[in-house]
């Protein structure tokens, strides 16, 4: 059993990154390889999904904040803690810092999509009295589908930003439940916009990924991303 990595992928990658492969593989160095390409194949599998459900809810709280507070910059009339304004006023600044010195002013389209997942999650949080500030009176409107509890959806709500946080900075999801992750994605969308999962699921190859991770890691399937 070899016992280091090639020369190449770990000043490529580094080892610090490649040890939990590793030791997820009980020192077998050429598994931990195929393991972290899996992983990378995986991520892939899972971005279009995630990247749909981000979209969606962004958008939908939009619509309905918009329609809420009659204007469509909401955030300069609702009740945002601190941090919320901070994250808004860091996105009104790098739009602007894009558009360059002189030009229009930034417009609300362009800061609703500079907002990161995690501002968008954390309108269904109890923290600063969301559960009341914005759930109760107009949050709730973006999801027509769910008849459920805030807190359980905004729980599945935030473990997906979490996932998706991992997936987009390169981390490891291995360990995850990730057909439980998937099937998630594919709930919250249908709380969302039921006429967007089967689209969504026509192209998606996340299962076909999962299905073939056995195979990847004991090197009789080559990853694909």
């Amino acid at each position: 059993m070899a016992d280091a990595w090639p020369e190449w992928m770990g000043r490529a990658f580094s080892e610090p990154r490649m040890e939990p492969y590793r030791d997820a593989c009980g020192g077998d160095v050429p598994q931990a390889c195929r393991l972290y390409w899996w992983n990378v194949e995986v991520c892939a599998a899972l971005y279009g999904p995630l990247h749909c459900l981000e979209l969606a809810l962004r958008n939908a709280l939009h619509v309905v904040l918009t329609e809420h507070y009659g204007r469509a910059d909401w955030w300069e009339a609702a009740p945002l803690n601190a941090h919320g304004l901070r994250l808004v006023a860091k996105a009104r600044t790098k739009c602007a810092g894009r558009r360059g010195r002189g030009r229009r002013p930034v417009g609300t389209d362009s800061v609703v999509a500079e907002l990161s997942f995690g501002f968008w999650a954390a309108l269904l949080s109890a923290g600063s009295g969301y559960d009341r500030t914005f759930w109760v009176p107009v949050v709730h409107k973006a999801f027509p589908h769910y008849g459920g509890r805030r807190d359980t959806l905004y729980d599945e709500l935030w473990s997906l930003v979490l996932l998706r946080n991992r997936v987009m900075h390169h981390e490891p999801v291995y360990t995850r439940h990730l057909a439980a992750d998937h099937a998630k994605i594919y709930r919250l969308l249908g709380y969302l916009s039921p006429a967007l999962v089967p689209e969504v699921r026509a192209m998606d190859r996340f299962p076909s990924v999962l299905r073939h991770r056995g195979t990847t890691c004991d090197g009789s399937r080559r990853p694909r991303f």
